[in-house]
């Protein structure tokens, strides 16, 4: 009998110390479970301040183009073409003594050269572009250097032809393919047209609207002409022509002479007091 009452004390004993055992083990472990969720909740909030971060750099870096941006929408054309005589006439108070200068049959041999004479002179011009010498992909290399160079690309037709000859489907193929191509090269498509031998037609004036360009023939040029064929007589005639005046539109071609002159005839027209027309300053480009 006293063997059972010392036995019943000793199992209340046990069972009463396992039960404080769990509940003195419940709270530590409701500690690693508020610790566990801590460093969740943590973790999260250092991804959204992360998240957070991101987003203010971007919208800080989005803020600082945007006045670059509306700066350069915000530039005022200085010249416009006039579509009559394609004379190059002041806007405002811009410099009436200026002249355009530009390059036709790019890029066949000289361009580049004649590009980079052009750029050691600090003269801006255009260089307008024919689709067959574009072929290979070192004409298509030297295109770019152009470009790159800081100087304007015209459409000059694909093959060169004739518009006021050639059917409506032929005019659209001369002037848009050449447009596609250039973009594809540079980036950016024309944005000025010159017809072949100055003929435009109905169509084709519709069409350069259409496309977005600025079109123009020019007031003078004479290194296609017999006579003007070497540097010397081309500087003189270019400098010293009797159609030389204010907003004078110069046409010059990709040739030797040419080349070979253009640094007298940019010295001879400054020593006039011209100033070049940069062209990215036109009206409606």
């Amino acid at each position: 009998m006293k063997k059972r009452n010392w036995l019943l004390p000793a199992c209340a004993a046990f069972l009463l110390g396992a039960c404080s055992d769990e509940t003195a083990q419940e709270p530590e472990e409701a500690k690693q479970e508020e610790s566990a969720q801590a460093d969740v909740e943590g973790d999260v909030a250092s991804d959204q301040s992360v998240s957070d971060q991101a987003e203010i750099e971007e919208q800080e870096d989005a803020e600082e183009q945007a006045p670059e941006e509306a700066g350069e929408q915000a530039v005022e054309p200085r010249y416009r073409i006039n579509p009559q005589n394609s004379k190059v006439e002041p806007i405002g108070d811009a410099n009436a003594q200026a002249v355009l200068i530009t390059i036709d049959d790019a890029p066949d041999t000289y361009s580049l050269k004649m590009a980079k004479t052009l750029k050691e002179l600090d003269v801006p011009a255009i260089f307008f572009v024919n689709g067959h010498f574009l072929d290979t992909e070192e004409e298509q290399e030297t295109l770019s250097k152009i470009h790159d160079m800081g100087f304007a690309i015209g459409n000059h037709t694909n093959t060169h032809v004739n518009l006021k000859q050639s059917a409506e489907s032929v005019q659209q193929d001369e002037i848009v393919s050449l447009n596609e191509q250039v973009e594809t090269i540079i980036g950016e498509a024309p944005k000025f047209f010159r017809a072949p031998f100055g003929v435009n037609t109905d169509f084709s004036n519709a069409l350069v609207q259409e496309e977005g360009m600025v079109r123009m023939n020019w007031t003078y040029g004479y290194d296609f002409m017999q006579g003007y064929m070497e540097p010397e007589a081309l500087a003189e005639i270019m400098v010293n022509a009797p159609e030389l005046n204010d907003g004078g539109n110069l046409l010059m071609h990709d040739r030797e002479w040419t080349k070979e002159a253009l640094p007298e005839i940019i010295e001879g027209l400054r020593d006039k007091g011209y100033e070049f027309v940069d062209p990215d300053e036109i009206e409606g480009i």
